[in-house]
Formats: structure tokens, C-alpha cells, sequence
């Protein structure tokens, strides 16, 4: 029987991407490939920009003092803020699998919890300190 005669065999027909179907772990392997790749390429460069900007002159310094002073831009600092802190935690958790700690099921997802929940506890106590 040629491979044109025989029956499709029954298999998804698109793959589901939904990150709510994911593990602790898996999202917290996924947020931590996002949040490096938005450090790298805009959170870090911004930061240079700002601090070359505020070094170089009184005038810039006041120019981005009152720039961070709107809500707005609070908000999107505190999302910054959060990619880093997560990504933080999270490469501390996996230099910690690293040398084998907590490879098991159950403290992995265990540590993925903590990764989770401390970037966000990070963020809030920066957020009530620059709000």
C-alpha cells in the first residue's frame, strides 16, 4: 500500500500555544528568555542613554527627572522593572539546577512558584517606593 492510499493517521491540527497550559516551570523558562531579550535589546540601551543624558548636564538631569515623574511612564519603568527582577530570580534558580538543586518535580515547581511570585513582590516594593 503506497503512502497515498493509506489513511491520514489522526494527529492535532495546530499546536496549542496557549501559555496558561503550561507548567510553573515552562512559564517561568519562557519569561525568562523574554525578559533577557527585552534587557538586551531595550531596557539596557535606554539606561546608557539616560544615564549619559542625566552625567552630562544639570539641564538633562532635570529634563529626565520630570520625564520619570509622569505616571505613565511609572508604569512602563515598573514593567522594566519587573523583567529584570524576574529575570534575576530566575537565573538565580537556574544556577541553582545547575549545580542540582531542586531538580526533582516537586522543588522545581516549588522554586518556579517562588520565581514568580518574588518578581513580583520586587516589583511592587520598587513601585510603592518610586509611586
Amino acid at each position: 500500500m503506497s503512502s497515498a492510499q493509506r489513511s491520514p493517521a489522526t494527529r492535532p491540527k495546530y499546536y496549542d500555544l496557549n501559555l496558561l497550559n503550561l507548567p510553573m516551570p515552562g512559564l517561568v523558562s519562557i519569561f525568562h528568555r523574554i525578559t533577557g531579550v527585552a534587557m538586551f535589546l531595550f531596557l539596557i540601551p535606554a539606561l546608557l542613554f539616560v544615564l549619559q543624558c542625566t552625567l552630562g548636564s544639570e539641564d538633562g538631569f532635570n529634563r529626565w527627572k520630570s520625564f520619570f515623574s509622569e505616571p505613565m511612564v511609572k508604569v512602563i519603568f515598573l514593567g522594566f522593572v519587573w523583567s529584570y527582577m524576574h529575570h534575576f530570580f530566575a537565573g538565580i534558580r537556574y544556577l541553582l539546577l545547575d549545580v542540582h538543586v531542586g531538580i526533582a518535580k516537586e522543588p522545581a515547581q516549588f522554586s518556579a512558584k517562588v520565581v514568580l511570585v518574588l518578581g513580583v513582590v520586587a516589583t511592587l516594593l520598587i513601585g510603592v517606593r518610586i509611586w
